[in-house]
């Protein structure tokens, strides 16, 4: 009876004031950036391989989609992503990602969206930048005898030329 009564309340709420009084779950990013649950796109389904009779009766797996051209995420975070040579990333945007690694939905669950947070937080890391340095003197010297050095053995190895004119 009182699930009925906090649930009728949240819909008087919403048809007084048009808002949900229920906070949507956010994943986060970043501090700054997160994106809402409802963005992403989860679905059970049976897992693949070996499992004896209960893989084959339980929708354990999860197939996670999430549009990335459609997401809240930033331009920054949207163009780096669809730039990405990634397997998981289609040619529309959308990144699809399965998790079947655990016998319980919700552990699969929660595993595909920690990918998916682990993937967009990756676009973010820009690579260290190569400063580009000159060889030292020592290294030159060394690299040129050991080219003189292997000269050297590979005369060696050249059968010893006649000069008989023969």
């Amino acid at each position: 009876m009182q699930l009925f009564l906090v649930d009728y309340f949240y819909y008087f709420f919403q048809l007084k004031y048009g808002q949900h009084l229920k906070s949507e779950i956010m994943i986060e990013i970043s501090q700054k950036v997160k994106i809402a649950e409802s963005e992403v796109e989860i679905s059970a389904m049976r897992a693949q391989g070996a499992g004896g009779q209960n893989v084959n009766k339980v929708s354990s797996a999860v197939h996670l989609r999430f549009d990335i051209r459609a997401s809240s995420l930033p331009d920054f975070y949207k163009e780096r992503l669809v730039k990405r040579s990634d397997k998981r990333i289609t040619r529309e945007g959308i990144i699809v990602i399965k998790a079947q690694k655990f016998r319980s939905q919700e552990k699969n669950r929660m595993e595909a969206l920690e990918r998916l947070r682990d993937l967009i937080r990756s676009v973010a890391v820009f690579p260290k930048q190569r400063t580009p340095t000159r060889p030292t003197k020592a290294s030159r010297k060394k690299r040129l005898e050991q080219k003189t050095r292997h000269g050297r053995l590979k005369q060696s190895r050249k059968p010893a030329s006649s000069t008989d004119g023969e």
